[in-house]
């Protein structure tokens, strides 16, 4: 998708639907940017945001244990319960209401995997560029509860930990958001800032347009969003630079 610098507001949808797919049998996977064997030229990321992967893997299957590098990457689960290991040491459950980063920096290896044997995991794997390449790999997990979300918009993560958040190495402030039907929330952003919405569930109104689930929007000059529940959603807003 274009980085190109618009003086006037600019929105672009990306619709679910037209996603790339990827099915292994044990997952399940949308990619909203070009990943792994699927290509396209016009969505190689949007700014510093470069994968959405909205993933469901089943039951007593995952992700064996793999490298990244110079990468941040937020896991951000929306069902069942996803198990990360990893070669700093960690190791955790990710459940509904977590937000999890991992700074992969100089290098790591990690593992995810769902243990149950009878609920899949549904979550969404999102990467951004780093600021600084060759840092010290770093882990953070923290839980915010739906009441935080309820309504407004939550900030999980942001680039000084600020409110509460966990901290990423870039210039970017991730929102979520849990919106009952019929409720609405003004975003007022900056006129040189970008805002990517990523609908998780349910319908919402961005400005005049409608977006369903897996539904992506690009918005540059995005001084006033308005932001309209048709039915209950939840969704994840991130202001970039």
């Amino acid at each position: 998708m274009s980085n190109a610098t618009l003086n006037q507001k600019h929105l672009a949808i990306r619709k679910g639907t037209e996603r790339g797919q990827a099915d292994r049998g044990w997952l399940k996977s949308y990619h909203t940017f070009s990943f792994a064997n699927y290509y396209d030229r016009n969505y190689m990321g949007f700014r510093d945001l470069r994968v959405i992967n909205e993933d469901r893997v089943q039951p007593g299957n995952g992700f064996g244990t793999h490298p990244h590098r110079d990468m941040e990457i937020l896991s951000y689960v929306l069902e069942g319960a996803l198990e990360h290991k990893d070669s700093m040491g960690n190791g955790s459950v990710i459940e509904p209401g977590d937000a999890q980063i991992v700074s992969a920096g100089t290098g790591i290896t990690h593992s995810e995997y769902n243990h149950s044997d009878r609920e899949l995991v549904h979550f969404l794997q999102i990467w951004v560029q780093p600021n600084v390449t060759g840092l010290s790999p770093r882990y953070e997990q923290k839980f915010f509860p739906e009441e935080s979300k309820l309504n407004q918009l939550r900030l999980i993560v942001s680039t000084d930990g600020r409110d509460g958040s966990i901290t990423i190495h870039q210039d970017v402030n991730i929102y979520a958001s849990l919106l009952e039907a019929g409720r609405d929330i003004v975003y007022q952003g900056k006129p040189d800032r970008y805002v990517w919405v990523q609908v998780a569930r349910g319908k919402m109104m961005l400005d005049d347009e409608l977006l369903e689930a897996g539904d992506g929007a690009a918005v540059s000059a995005a001084e006033s969003l308005q932001l309209v529940s048709k039915e209950k959603a939840e969704f994840l807003l991130f202001d970039l630079a």
